[in-house]
């Protein structure tokens, strides 16, 4: 009894993972759409982003908007709300992370990524090919 008291005591005072900071919805540089990052699913230690919400979900006849630049024709007809865009990103330090992959739904290209908590609360998202990167700052959803 002794025993198993001790252990659920154990359990208890054990500190859970804190999340990291960039883990939240963030409207991206026009807020057009905000995406949801957290631990990617079956991998916690990586960080994935999802788009949860657009400004304008729906594309020109009503639909809503598909991946239709996808380079693989099999997914182009998934709907962009709910589309992984950001994924396999590793912790570097708290608020920063590293080796990850950023996926541009308008081109259908995907982009090596990182991206850091600034000083202000807001997020910075770089991504690169070859040695050309763009960045882009976001801001935290309310």
């Amino acid at each position: 009894m002794r025993l198993m008291l001790a252990a659920a005591l154990a359990l208890v005072a054990t500190p859970a993972l804190a999340a990291d900071p960039v883990e939240g919805d963030w409207f991206n540089k026009d807020a057009s759409a905000r995406v949801k990052l957290a631990p990617c699913a079956g991998s916690a230690d990586r960080l994935c982003g999802t788009i949860v919400w657009l400004k304008a979900p729906n594309d020109t006849a009503g639909q809503p908007k598909k991946d239709v630049n996808n380079p693989d024709a099999k997914l182009r007809a998934r709907g962009i709300v709910g589309l992984p865009f950001l994924r396999d990103f590793k912790r570097a330090e708290p608020g920063r992370w590293t080796g990850g992959k950023i996926y541009d739904p308008e081109s259908g290209k995907t982009y090596d990524s990182k991206l850091r908590l600034n000083g202000d609360g807001s997020l910075k998202l770089e991504g690169c090919v070859l040695m050309i990167c763009q960045a882009q700052t976001w801001r935290r959803a309310a």
